[in-house]
Order: C-alpha cells, then sequence, then structure tokens
C-alpha cells in the first residue's frame, strides 16, 4: 500500500479548500491555492527532469514557497532536504554533495550561497524564488516563477511507500561530519498525525504563528505538517523577533504558538507586552532545549496558557515524548513516550535500568525511528542497535512514568534552540596559524539557554586577540555557530591518555 506525505495536503485542502492555510504580510494562500502550486512545483521538478527518488534541497526561510516546494517535492516523489538558511557557501556545498541534492531551491538573499556551493557540485542547479516575482535571477540560476508558470502541475501523487525516503535532516555528532538524517514517509505523516490530534487539538479554526524556522525538525513537522494537515492557519514570521510575535499574535487572534525556550523568555520579558491583547492565545508547546521551570510558570501565568514539554531529536521524526493535555504537566519533565513509542534507558555499560530516579542514556524504538543515515552505514549501525536508537542524552524517570533529562552524554551546545557541535568550531579554530590548542564548550546563559565558550592557547611565540579569532570564524561558520568569548589559557587541561579535560574547562 502506497503512502505520501503530501496527502495530508490534499486530504485537507479537499476538506477545507477556501479556508486560509498559510499568511505572511497581506499574502494569503487558501488550501485548494497552496495545493494547486503544489502540483505546479511538482511539474516543474519533472520538467527539470528530476528523476522520482532524486533529492531537492531547500534553501528558505519561513515564506509560503517553502510549502509550495516541500508538498510538491513530495507530490512528485523527491525527499526533500531542507537546510539552514544560516548556513555558508562552504557548508551548503557539503550539504548538496553528501545528500546527492540535484536541485536547490533558494530564497534570494540565500541565492549566493547556493551559487557559491554549486560551482563545488555542478551536479547540482540552483532555482531562485525572489520576492519581486519578475525580476531575473542572478547568472548561473534558473528562475523560480518562469518555471512555475511553464510547468503543467501533475494529476497524481507519486505513489510512494511508507518506508521510502521523504525527508533527510542534517544533523551532526561531536566525532563527525554532518549526517542526513533519513525520514520515511510513514515517519513524517504518523508524527504529524499524531501530533494534531492525539497530543494537540488542532483543528480548522487553529491559527498557529510559525517562526520556528520550517528546516527545523519542531518546526516542519509541528508547526508546519501537524497544523496544516487538520485544517489549520500559519501565520509566518520568517526571522523571530518578539515585538513582531507579539504584533502578529495579536492581529491574527493566534490559538497556537510553538517555541523554543529563549522566545517565551523573550516574549516574557519584552518591555511591550503588556500593550497586546492575547486572549486568543490557548496552546503552547516548547522543545530544542530544556524550558527553565520559572519560565514556563511566569508564561503560563501571565498569559492563562498551559505550555507544554516535549523531547525529540532529528532522526525520530522529531517528536518522541510530550506532555499531554489529559494528565497533569510536571514541569521540567518531557513527559511521557508517544503511543507505539518505547523509551528504555541504560548505563554505561549497555545494562537497563529499570529503577525510578537512576540516570541512564535514552533509547527509543518506535515508529518514529529514522531509517538511517544516508550513506553512512556505520554511523547508523553505532546508534541503531537491534531497532533501539541511541540518543545520547541521559535522564531519569520517575515513579509515573515521566521523563526528565539531567545531562548530554555528548558535548553538544543548544544556543537558542540551535544545535552547535563543538568539534566543527574546534576545527576552524585551529585553521587560525596562532592556535595552538582550542576546546568549545557552552556556558549557562539566561536569554540564550547557553552561549558558545572557545577556550584557546596560542602557539608558542604567536599572538591573536579575541576579536581577530572570532572574525576567523565568522568567515567560515553560520552566525549562530559563532564563539562569542574567547578565553586564553597558557595550557589547556587534560586526563592521563591526552584528552582535553572539557568538564575542568566548564570549572
Amino acid at each position: 500500500m502506497s503512502l505520501n506525505l503530501a496527502s495530508l495536503l490534499t486530504a485537507a485542502a479537499a476538506r477545507h479548500p477556501r479556508r486560509p492555510a498559510v499568511v505572511l504580510g497581506d499574502a494569503v494562500l487558501d488550501f485548494a491555492t497552496l495545493e494547486a502550486l503544489a502540483r505546479r512545483f511538482a511539474g516543474v521538478l519533472r520538467g527539470l527532469g528530476v528523476a522520482r527518488g532524486q533529492h531537492v534541497a531547500l534553501l528558505l526561510p519561513n515564506v509560503p514557497w517553502f510549502s509550495v516546494a516541500y508538498w510538491g517535492a513530495h507530490m512528485s516523489g523527491n525527499p526533500v532536504v531542507p537546510l539552514n538558511v544560516l548556513l555558508t557557501g562552504p557548508e551548503v556545498a557539503y550539504h548538496l554533495q553528501d545528500s546527492d541534492s540535484v536541485v536547490i531551491i533558494a530564497w534570494e538573499g540565500m541565492a549566493a550561497a547556493a551559487l557559491a556551493a554549486v560551482e563545488k557540485v555542478p551536479t547540482c542547479r540552483v532555482v531562485v524564488v525572489t520576492a519581486d516575482r519578475a525580476a531575473a535571477p542572478p547568472d548561473g540560476a534558473l528562475a523560480f516563477f518562469a518555471l512555475m508558470a511553464a510547468a503543467a502541475p501533475i494529476d497524481d501523487l507519486a505513489a510512494t511507500m511508507p518506508d521510502d525516503p521523504a525527508v533527510l535532516l542534517y544533523t551532526s555528532g561531536t566525532t563527525g561530519a554532518a549526517k542526513g538524517a533519513q525520514l520515511s514517509h510513514f515517519n513524517m505523516y504518523y508524527n504529524a498525525e499524531y501530533s494534531g490530534t492525539r497530543l494537540l487539538p488542532l483543528g480548522p479554526e487553529t491559527v498557529a504563528l510559525v517562526t520556528l524556522p520550517l528546516f527545523h525538525s519542531f518546526g516542519q513537522t509541528v508547526m508546519h505538517n501537524a497544523v496544516l494537515a487538520r485544517g489549520g492557519c500559519l501565520v509566518l514570521l520568517p526571522r523571530f523577533e518578539p515585538l513582531a510575535a507579539l504584533t502578529l499574535m495579536a492581529k491574527h487572534r493566534v490559538t497556537f504558538f510553538g517555541g523554543v525556550p529563549t522566545m517565551y523568555f523573550a516574549l516574557l520579558h519584552h518591555p511591550d507586552a503588556g500593550q497586546f491583547d492575547l486572549s486568543s492565545l490557548s496552546l503552547c508547546v516548547s522543545g530544542g532545549a530544556a524550558m527553565p521551570v520559572e519560565v514556563m510558570r511566569a508564561f503560563d501565568e501571565r498569559y492563562g496558557v498551559n505550555i507544554l514539554e516535549g523531547y525529540g531529536l532529528s532522526e525520530t521524526s522529531p517528536v518522541a515524548s510530550f506532555n499531554v493535555l489529559d494528565r497533569p504537566k510536571k514541569p521540567g519533565s518531557v513527559g511521557l513516550p508517544l503511543e507505539g513509542v518505547s523509551f528504555r534507558l541504560t548505563d554505561p555499560t549497555g545494562a537497563r535500568v529499570t529503577a525510578a530516579g537512576v540516570a541512564g542514556e535514552i533509547e527509543i524504538k518506535g515508529h518514529n525511528v529514522m531509517l538511517g543515515y544516508y550513506r553512512r552505514p556505520q554511523a547508523t549501525a553505532e546508534v541503531l542497535v537491534d531497532g533501539w536508537f541511541k540518543t545520547g542524552d541521559i535522564a531519569i524517570r520517575d515513579e509515573d512514568g515521566y521523563y526528565f533529562i539531567v545531562d548530554r552524554s555528548k558535548d553538544l551546545i543548544i544556543r537558542g534552540g540551535f544545535n552547535v557541535y563543538p568539534r566543527e568550531v574546534e576545527e576552524v579554530l585551529y585553521g587560525h596559524p596562532a592556535v595552538g590548542e582550542a576546546a568549545v564548550i557552552g556556558q549557562p546563559d539566561e536569554r540564550l539557554g547557553e552561549e558558545i565558550v572557545a577556550v584557546v592557547a596560542l602557539k608558542p611565540g604567536a599572538a591573536a586577540t579575541a576579536d581577530e579569532l572570532i572574525a576567523h570564524c565568522k568567515a567560515r561558520l553560520a552566525p549562530y555557530k559563532l564563539p562569542r568569548v574567547v578565553r586564553f589559557v597558557d595550557a589547556l587541561p587534560k586526563g592521563p591518555t591526552g584528552k582535553i579535560l572539557k568538564r575542568a574547562l566548564r570549572g
């Protein structure tokens, strides 16, 4: 039996053709129009000779054309590779090459990075979306709207199978390059359906403010796919800014908001927050990083809502556990596993942890777990054992079965909801001629959750300033990966084997 993720959209469009689906500024697409445009984009891909199963990369912010290209690619049977819009040209090139993408759809503000990338990946073509539909694309790129105007829309959705790849979400570890987690049509379909029906009471009256990036697993599944599948409306905010978010919430009578903890902190503490009527807001969800309990309580109290916190990873589509409306919320907890999803905790030896209150690594098994990492069988085998996905996150379980994240076995830094992997930053620092040793750690930050700190020992006789090292990183890394603080030391602390002791640096 075939299953195509895009059937979430086509079914919703059949039920609610004239209801608004996507709003950006004064532009509104209803469901019938969104579906028609997606079918036409599927025709664009066919016209370009993109074969079923070939990968289509999206370098698009939260604009309606993300939805059009996302659903259209699925309609034509092409897995989508959503890319972080902050990536530099070399970073985009790596992702295009690693994913074997044959087309990249880029917003005009990201066109330079896309064009720089395809110089290194000539098998990929660039299609540029412009704010002005009549504008000519940059040299070397194809014009999105000209292609759309000339394309014939497809009639039938590609007959993809439940286990066919639908999305490649890129994630990294501290010991290697970014990897593409392959999520199937069933992974993504069921996670969105479950989120919008069993976890959250979404429906045609839902108006969601979508400022979480759509290239991110949380924003894509919970705020995009789940809301549209239930006939709700997306109010897009391409870049989070608290005053803009508050303005849109009041203007559009937003009922549903999803964000990372730093967004809630910013909304709560904005000096003009009290001037906006947010009485329509009834449902809020948080993920991406641990929500400070005091921020959650203060936001709930001020706005009369009930922030529900969940947990998941790119490799789990992403939702794996959630606090639910019909059971008591436990602040600080990531809730209970979804139905059909199993959690277990293991100690460092791999033995099962069964006692409540004892910490162990979370392992996950269920319908939400990825197919594996694209073209990386060894990396897949390291994290997927007998169907159990080893998360690297340390948690405890209480007597009621609720899980609480207590630590991360990896050195992952979460800055403002974005994952930053220290080794990537360290490799860039080591590329500076004055750097002898470098270690990157996170330090607690009230606003961002964590801030990035580089601890550096210079080579004998070498000189460099903190500003110089930060500028060196800025030329090579996306802005959210930049160390904001540089500490200079004579030597980094090491253990008996010579391994740098980051725990000593955190102090």
